[in-house]
Parts: C-alpha cells; sequence; structure tokens
C-alpha cells in the first residue's frame, strides 16, 4: 500500500499500525522528505466484500436457505436429490 504526504504529496512511511477490530486500524504515518516532516494518522477500514471468500460458501448456502420460503425449501431439497 502506498501512502501520501497529506501536505506535501510526497512518500509517506507508516510507522505503527494500531488495530482496532480485523477490519479497522489507524495507521501512524510519516512523510518521507526531511524538508517537510510532516507526521499525521490515517484510518484503514474495511468497506465492503466484492466476493465472498471460497472458505464461507456453506456459511452463504445456510443463510440463504433460512431465508426461502417452506415450500421452496422442499422444492431445493427434491432437486438435491435427484
Amino acid at each position: 500500500m502506498r501512502i501520501h504526504c497529506t501536505q506535501c504529496g510526497g512518500k509517506a512511511r507508516i510507522n505503527k499500525t494500531n488495530w482496532f477490530s480485523n477490519a479497522a486500524a489507524d495507521l501512524y504515518c510519516s512523510c518521507s522528505d526531511p524538508e517537510c516532516g510532516h507526521t499525521f494518522v490515517m484510518s484503514l477500514g474495511f468497506s465492503h466484500t466484492i466476493s465472498p471468500s471460497a472458505k464461507n460458501v456453506n456459511d452463504l448456502v445456510i443463510a440463504l436457505v433460512k431465508t426461502m420460503p417452506p415450500e421452496k425449501v422442499k422444492e431445493l431439497h427434491q432437486m438435491l436429490t435427484i
């Protein structure tokens, strides 16, 4: 990940990461340009899923089936047992 200084636009370095959860953190950064010397904190956070993890397919299917009306679940069960 590239971080740019919010003041001069130069390259910045992440010096420390403070994780709040698996999906959110504060990034403590400093500008690499010695003439600027700006230090700042940026937020990093999960926004949304574009493609679900293949590891969670079973959970996703179960959640979808639970939202289906009972007659559709029976229909799906019949289709799967053929």
